[in-house]
């Protein structure tokens, strides 16, 4: 296989005294392409240095011009919605050939900077990952609309049945015909057309509210926290700091704000502090980061769209993904921090101090389970 070297140096390390650097190993199990593939679901590429405002050191040994970073492949499905492609919106950033995707755009152009950015990234999949030649346009156009026309979802949940019966619009094909368009229901109003946000997002479920069978019951009562219980977002880069706010009291559609798919309308790369050391767990690395002009140091697992940008304010940035297909795909968050969807919301329980009785936290994972 061919850079193998390159896939190793994202392996466990060894200190200074020879003994491995990680608990774990090995924690490559597959590799193609410079690409590995981890235990827990994650790929790990070679990623490189953006313009930097900030310089890397290592507790890792020594890249000399990229960074080894751990992230869940996202799906080809439901693309329709994205406002950004890759969890750094890599795949839709200027400075690489692709064009991002605006909330000043027009329709018209935001539906071209989509497709051009997946006729970048498809091609790009072939001739990295798969080693091959470059696509022809004829065939990376081929390729771009038939993940433009798919759409998964839950389709039937256990003692649910179906989710689209009884009231209910969930499953793939009522995904499929989702109203979207880029700021829809925007959290600050940015929407083009109503100019206004509903946080009440998701609806899903509504005609479950008085239903009898209990598991149904619970999923609706789920959507309903999603939607309604107040949270004070504290701490978030891209928001609080952004809007030079200390305290936004919001809800979970604060960020997952486009109706009935759950990512957000524009795009909106977040730090919700999933990389910060804290969280960092013996199988990963971890990289500390110092700003060139403060001498101020972070450490972090992955810098996320800095790695694009090289701004010391996008350390940890990345996208909220669309929320549907969840219950096939642990484990969670862009990094696999979370192996089940009851340790997502123990991760936003803790790190907003919801104080979520257990009946609460059992709904919204039964909610996120129908999606």
């Amino acid at each position: 296989v061919e850079n193998l070297a390159h896939v190793d140096r994202a392996g466990p390390p060894r200190g200074r005294d020879g003994d491995q650097g990680f608990e774990n190993r090995p924690l490559i199990v597959g590799h193609v392409g410079g690409v590995g593939f981890t235990h827990r679901g994650i790929l790990v590429a070679g990623v490189g240095i953006g313009p930097p405002e900030l310089i890397v050191t290592y507790d890792v040994r020594e890249l000399p011009d990229s960074l080894s970073l751990f992230r869940r492949p996202l799906p080809t499905t439901n693309l329709r919605f994205l406002t950004a492609v890759m969890w750094d919106g890599r795949e839709s950033f200027a400075p690489f050939g692709t064009t991002p995707i605006r909330s000043d755009a027009s329709p018209i152009e935001n539906e071209t900077a989509l497709f051009s950015d997946l006729l970048h990234q498809a091609d790009g999949a072939v001739i990295g990952h798969a080693e091959g030649i470059h696509l022809t346009t004829e065939q990376a156009e081929a390729v771009v609309r038939f993940e433009l026309n798919l759409a998964t979802a839950q389709q039937k949940g256990e003692s649910l049945g179906r989710l689209d019966t009884h009231g209910a619009l969930g499953g793939a094909e009522a995904l499929a015909n989702v109203t979207f368009y880029v700021t829809i229901n925007d959290v600050l109003g940015a929407d083009v057309i109503t100019h206004s946000f509903d946080p009440a997002s998701m609806l899903m479920f509504e005609g479950w509210n008085n239903a009898n069978n209990p598991h149904r019951a619970a999923v609706a009562r789920g959507q309903a926290l999603f939607n309604e219980v107040r949270i004070d977002i504290v701490g978030v880069g891209g928001i609080n700091d952004d809007l030079g706010l200390p305290v936004l009291r919001g809800s979970c559609t604060t960020c997952h704000d486009t109706p009935n798919v759950g990512n957000h309308s524009v795009a909106l790369p977040i730090d919700i502090g999933l990389t910060d050391e804290s969280q960092r767990t013996p199988d990963m690395p971890l990289y500390t980061l110092r700003n060139k002009t403060t001498g101020s140091l972070r450490k972090t697992t992955d810098p996320g769209r800095a790695m694009l940008t090289g701004r010391w304010k996008d350390i940890g940035k990345v996208k909220g993904p669309i929320l549907h297909g969840l219950s096939a795909r642990p484990p969670y968050f862009h990094n696999g921090s979370a192996a089940t969807l009851e340790d997502v919301v123990d991760f936003y329980d803790d790190r907003f101090e919801i104080h979520f009785t257990n009946r609460e936290r059992n709904d919204l994972v039964e909610f996120l389970k129908a999606l």
